[in-house]
């Protein structure tokens, strides 16, 4: 969804990309993550090997529970500031974080509206095994660890349905991205 919404002419933030920012090797979420995980959790070239950490992390929730207090917070403050330097800049076009746990990650105040998009479990795990080359029970872990649609419906504000083809889903993009742009 995000890259039909940039095709719009939205300018998207991705958290994820964000994420892997935070973790670059001698920043301040590196070391807090590596003093909290070891440094074990590095590749050779000192950069945190995200398989290795998410390894640990989805089969521990208290270990997890601690990486998202580490990291959360320095990924808000990072997602703000590119958004208030957009605005600064005089630049008027919707911001979108593209985010996957925008709720539990409390990133809600970066935020107008919620857009949810749902999709049938089958083909989430369908998707992460393909973009993530992860194992089955990897990405149970990393669906379980995540709020449950029902929960995320409550604060959308805009829910697409993601269950037929992608022009469906771009369909329903458009309406809903011309009703704000």
């Amino acid at each position: 969804m995000a890259k039909m919404l940039e095709e719009l002419g939205a300018v998207v933030i991705h958290a994820d990309a964000v994420g892997h920012e935070v973790y670059r090797p001698m920043s301040e979420g590196w070391r807090r993550v590596t003093q909290a995980f070891g440094h074990g959790i590095l590749a050779p070239d000192q950069t945190i090997d995200r398989r290795k950490l998410g390894a640990l992390v989805f089969a521990e929730p208290e270990a997890l529970k601690r990486l998202n207090e580490i990291v959360h917070p320095l990924i808000f403050v990072a997602i703000r500031e590119r958004i208030e330097a957009y605005r600064a800049a005089g630049a008027t076009a919707p911001v979108v974080v593209e985010a996957a746990i925008l709720i539990e990650a409390n990133w809600l105040p970066l935020v107008d509206e919620v857009w949810l998009v749902v999709a049938p479990t089958e083909a989430v795990v369908a998707r992460l095994r393909a973009q993530r080359d992860l194992a089955p029970e990897a990405v149970q872990q990393r669906i379980g660890a995540q709020m449950h649609d029902v929960e995320r419906r409550k604060h959308a504000h805009v829910v697409l349905e993601n269950t037929g083809s992608l022009d469906e889903l771009r369909a329903q993009v458009i309406a809903a991205w011309q009703r704000v742009a």
